[in-house]
């Protein structure tokens, strides 16, 4: 347990500043997306829930998401050496500015406070589970369309651990999304601290920041001295409410099982039959020549790419071949690969005017064409596998990639319908697993494209 005090100075704003925790990635949950699902915002104490999340609180009630509330303690033992406000009449104030709080988020939000002792919500786990539950059910929704948002599981204060912990325990056990966000973090970590580095940014309007500044100010018996006595000092100084005015909040996020409860979800042998499907009603389903995004997208993978040429390039869920026409024009010899015998026909079609170009149908990981490639892509197709697939997927490329070789992925970054794994767990997986120097990185909220490098012979 880390071991800190509100009275620490702690890591100033501007250390946090420099650290680049303004450049991490965009949560990958667009405003449909977010209409789309019901939210359950979890709290340890009064405040939490505007310090941590209530700019994105305010985004959910601006498109008219569902959200409940579950205030898990009234915060009675924020001032324990009070000689002016008793426990009881703390928690009656504090209680009080909670819900002019929600009142500046969520105005007529759906909100339970549970009344478990300020400090010791690590005993009342069955308490919350019960409570995450009743409120899940009150929603009506499928698990893949339920969120919790709780604190950061490792946050430093007991409570928060302790509901963080739970809210985690729940998201796995039914599949929900969870997002974490921290709170005590900003004040004993610091940028070396590794915990931040994946988290993810939720960009706020000017609208969103108002909303949350007013509903931090609703706490008033935390943001202001309850006295001028001892005993009764500021909780919550300038300088750590400094960690809450940036224009955006952070979240280690953590996407929604699909069909969570009813089995895994598909895998690479269902591919075929799914995707012919798909292109049997429409030759280019996703839009891939006439898209702006495609283009685009399809113009920063290549400009990514480390050489002008290639001598042998392996196209790994080539689809109707777009990206493929481009890919075989930098290489020597070039195959694209599909699961979709119907999209491979489009691809075969495509590229039949370039001669050192092939197709062929298969289903990655277990089939795998012969012969080794200074260039592998995997494009849009990782999270169309389940996870031992796609270990299975980078263990072959490992073996296929020559030395020095060039591996290109690139993914949707946003959550796939009926499928396990999401564009920045497969990127994830792929730098856990292989290890290789990363070549180059840029995301943003759509999609991510990373460059590796498999390592060169030893001398």
């Amino acid at each position: 347990m880390v071991s800190f005090t509100h009275h620490d100075a702690g890591t100033p704003e501007a250390d946090w500043a420099r650290s680049g925790v303004a450049s991490l990635p965009e949560l990958p949950l667009d405003a449909a997306e977010l209409a789309a699902t019901a939210f359950i915002v979890l709290a340890a104490h009064p405040d939490d829930e505007s310090l941590g999340a209530g700019g994105l609180m305010a985004r959910l009630h601006g498109l008219g998401a569902e959200v409940r509330v579950l205030l898990c303690t009234a915060g009675e033992a924020s001032h324990p050496g009070s000689p002016s406000t008793t426990p009881d009449e703390l928690s009656a104030l504090r209680l009080r500015e909670f819900a002019g709080a929600l009142g500046q988020l969520v105005p007529a939000a759906d909100w339970r406070y549970l009344g478990l002792p300020d400090g010791q919500l690590a005993g009342h786990r069955e308490q919350i589970l019960a409570a995450i539950g009743d409120a899940v059910a009150a929603t009506g929704r499928p698990a893949e369309r339920i969120v919790l948002v709780a604190p950061y599981r490792h946050d430093g204060h007991t409570d928060h651990d302790a509901l963080g912990a739970a809210a985690a325990e729940a998201a796995a056990a039914a599949g929900y999304g969870l997002l974490e966000y921290p709170v005590w973090y900003w004040l004993w970590a610091g940028p070396g601290h590794p915990a931040w580095q994946p988290w993810q940014r939720l960009p706020l309007t000017p609208a969103e920041e108002q909303a949350k500044a007013q509903a931090m100010a609703a706490h008033t018996s935390q943001v202001r001295a309850l006295s001028d006595r001892p005993g009764d000092e500021v909780l919550l100084p300038p300088a750590f409410l400094e960690h809450f005015s940036r224009p955006w909040e952070t979240f280690a996020w953590q996407a929604p099982a699909p069909h969570a409860g009813a089995g895994p979800g598909y895998a690479a042998a269902d591919a075929e039959g799914l995707f012919d499907a798909v292109h049997a009603r429409d030759e280019d389903p996703w839009d891939y020549t006439t898209s702006w995004y495609e283009h685009r997208k399809r113009a920063l993978t290549l400009a990514a790419l480390p050489a002008r040429s290639f001598t042998a390039g392996l196209e790994i869920g080539c689809s109707i071949g777009t990206l493929s026409v481009d890919l075989a024009e930098r290489c020597g010899s070039f195959l694209a690969v599909d699961a979709s015998s119907a999209a491979l026909a489009h691809a075969t079609r495509r590229l039949a005017h370039l001669p050192a170009a092939r197709t062929r149908h298969l289903t990655v990981p277990q089939d795998w064409p012969e012969g080794a490639f200074d260039l592998i892509v995997v494009s849009e197709v990782g999270y169309y596998l389940a996870p031992e697939e796609l270990a299975a997927l980078f263990d072959r490329v490992e073996t296929a990639l020559l030395p020095g070789g060039t591996l290109a992925l690139c993914h949707w970054r946003h959550p796939i319908d009926g499928w396990e794994l999401d564009g920045d767990t497969v990127h994830a997986a792929a730098r856990r697993q292989l290890r290789w120097a990363d070549a180059g990185l840029y995301r943003e909220r759509d999609f991510v494209l990373e460059i590796l490098r498999a390592p060169e012979p030893l001398p």
